[in-house]
């Protein structure tokens, strides 16, 4: 369908959310009833942040609640047992359930920043699927639900196939994802009213899954809604940085350092990450992405403010801001650059060496790449250009602040505080 009645869907359609939708007629209807419909999105648990690899499924969510549907939030106790296969070469490490439960806290402080939780009509719910999957009886389960599912249409989907493909080795523990999954979206309909399954384009043929096993083993009506596997314009995975993980929770990433992942958004992304990662109105996006050259730094500006705004709250995206024209604009030192603490008699004892001062300020990940980029001439110490690999921080780098300021290219800082 090209235009939809519904707010929710319309949405969805104008910012690029949408890849396929399961009778998209069907259920444009049903979210323009004004009747709350409950929809939901499953996360596994497998580290306690979630990363900006997430953000679309996280701003669906939302958008969900905004226009008067009611999100479910699924952690994945139960399924982060047995590790999604989509998109992996190997099995996921097997944590404990001491790991999971750790991991689900750490996750639940991001939702708590994107949805409203409690008991209202569209009030957000965070869920567990260990609740209902943990107590289950094998062979009970392969009996009522096993024999709905075909292997040869199993085999066929891309998170097996493509696997498959690439000659690696599948375990029967991860090739039953796909049923769980698909119970996930049939037990979520029994206790919560579920009617809508959202998810990535790699989870289309688990969601298409669970939208037949409903319709087969409890006549529900059901729908499936997937999103466009987002990558940069230059390629690379959306969520990543040569640095690691864009992490969401501010004890895995500063808020600083989050506001400068989308400062640095390459040109071509700008509109289309206004589009999906803020809440701005589709008409000033479309002014903001016409901008070119030094303008369109200002619309990156806004992108990156309006990010960090959702993610870390007002006051922090607008520290940030402050701290990058600092650093940036005057050449000081922003109060909010990341800080590494580090003793002071090593700072003043002629014992850190500036390659070993880079990997402890995370801004190179080994002693041979911090070489390369001294070496390139891209190192500076205290604003100075550091040539030598082999120089040693000494007492007289500490400046009046009591911190040594690193700088890797224009855009990235640390500082070394003296403790």
């Amino acid at each position: 369908m090209d235009t939809y009645r519904s707010d929710f869907l319309q949405a969805m359609a104008a910012r690029g959310f949408i890849q396929d939708l399961t009778h998209p007629g069907e259920l444009d209807a049903l979210m323009a009833t004004g009747t709350p419909v409950p929809a939901y999105i499953g996360f596994d648990a497998t580290a306690s942040s979630l990363h900006a690899g997430s953000l679309v499924q996280i701003m669906m969510l939302r958008w969900l609640q905004k226009t008067g549907h009611k999100p479910i939030v699924l952690m994945g106790g139960g399924t982060t047992k047995v590790g999604d296969p989509t998109g992996r070469d190997s099995a996921r490490k097997m944590l404990s359930d001491a790991d999971i439960q750790g991991n689900i806290d750490g996750i639940k402080q991001v939702f708590q920043k994107y949805l409203t939780f409690g008991d209202g009509p569209t009030d957000a719910v965070m869920v567990n699927n260990a609740d209902w999957l943990d107590g289950l009886n094998y062979l009970a389960f392969l009996r009522d639900y096993g024999r709905h599912f075909s292997v040869n249409r199993m085999l066929s989907f891309d998170s097996v196939k493509l696997r498959l493909e690439r000659e690696q080795p599948m375990s029967f523990l991860e090739f039953n994802y796909m049923i769980l999954q698909s119970y996930d979206f049939l037990e979520l309909n029994r206790r919560h009213g579920v009617r809508l399954q959202m998810g990535g384009s790699d989870q289309w043929g688990n969601i298409v899954n669970g939208v037949e096993l409903g319709r087969r083993v409890d006549e529900a009506e059901l729908f499936g809604l997937t999103t466009p596997l987002l990558t940069k314009a230059s390629g690379e995975k959306m969520g990543k940085t040569a640095d690691g993980a864009v992490w969401l929770n501010a004890d895995h990433l500063s808020p600083y350092a989050y506001w400068q992942f989308w400062r640095n958004t390459e040109d071509a992304d700008v509109g289309r990450f206004l589009k999906l990662f803020t809440e701005l109105p589709m008409e000033e996006i479309d002014r903001l992405s016409t901008l070119q050259g030094a303008e369109l730094n200002e619309a990156k500006k806004i992108l990156a403010h309006a990010a960090t705004a959702l993610c870390h709250g007002e006051d922090a995206a607008r520290d940030a801001a402050e701290t990058a024209r600092r650093t940036f604009e005057e050449g000081g030192i922003g109060e909010n650059l990341p800080r590494v603490q580090v003793a002071r008699a090593e700072l003043e004892g002629g014992t850190l060496g500036l390659l070993a001062a880079l990997v402890k300020a995370g801004l190179a990940a080994s002693n041979g790449e911090a070489r390369r980029q001294v070496q390139g001439g891209a190192v500076r110490l205290n604003d100075e250009k550091a040539t030598e690999p082999t120089r040693m921080i000494e007492a007289g780098d500490i400046t009046a602040d009591g911190v040594v300021k690193l700088s890797m290219g224009k855009k990235r800082h640390a500082l070394l505080v003296a403790e």
